[in-house]
């Protein structure tokens, strides 16, 4: 009897950097999967899947990956087409730091719920100016990280796990976040790249 693998699922949410990482990935493998956006990250059913109770979440058959790093390094490991890291082990380094820098140094610091903590207990004018502040000191470390080894996209002219990370934060930093980003001239031409380029469109499920 022939074997029907399922469709993978992705619990998701359409604004969340974090799940459109993942969601590109996907795209980028070419693997087929459903998308679930979450309403509620108290919903019974998506907590059985990642009790922490954050996107994204990832169900393949009856395994449950939680975690955009996880899961990217799970995709990876599954489906080796169109990698998202570099044979090179200077250029692999590289983009595991990017990852790194926004995940663990500017995007806790910049959390929704963190920065409407700051305007509840400090002032309301002080949300944007906080959230500014960590985004434009870990933009200062990538624009100088990545100086010699950008070529179209952050670490040369492939599409690597750095720019999976780096494309939705550059996104919400402008747009949601209005960071003034003269001193940044890579990091910009970056963006520009991704605006650009059909994968990187993908806003929503």
């Amino acid at each position: 009897m022939e074997v029907i693998e399922q469709k993978m699922k992705l619990y998701s949410h359409p604004f969340s950097s974090c799940s459109r990482r993942v969601r590109l990935a996907l795209e980028l493998k070419g693997v087929d999967y459903e998308c679930i956006n979450i309403t509620s990250l108290q919903d019974p059913e998506f907590l059985e899947v990642n009790p922490m109770g954050y996107v994204p979440a990832l169900m393949d058959g009856t395994t449950a990956v939680s975690d955009s790093y996880a899961i990217l390094l799970y995709l990876e490991e599954k489906y080796p087409q169109h990698a998202l890291l570099p044979q090179d082990l200077i250029k692999k380094s590289i983009n595991y730091q990017v990852a790194s820098i926004v995940s663990s140094s500017i995007q806790p610091l910049q959390n929704i719920s963190l920065v409407e903590y700051i305007g509840e207990r400090v002032s309301p004018d002080e949300k944007l100016p906080w959230a500014q502040h960590h985004i434009r000191k870990g933009f200062v470390a990538l624009e100088k990280l990545l100086v010699n080894y950008a070529g179209k996209y952050a670490t040369g002219d492939e599409i690597y796990l750095a720019d999976l990370y780096l494309a939705p934060q550059l996104y919400n930093s402008i747009y949601r976040f209005k960071l003034d980003m003269t001193e940044f001239p890579l990091l910009l031409k970056l963006n520009k790249t991704y605006s650009e380029t059909p994968s990187f469109q993908q806003i929503i499920c």
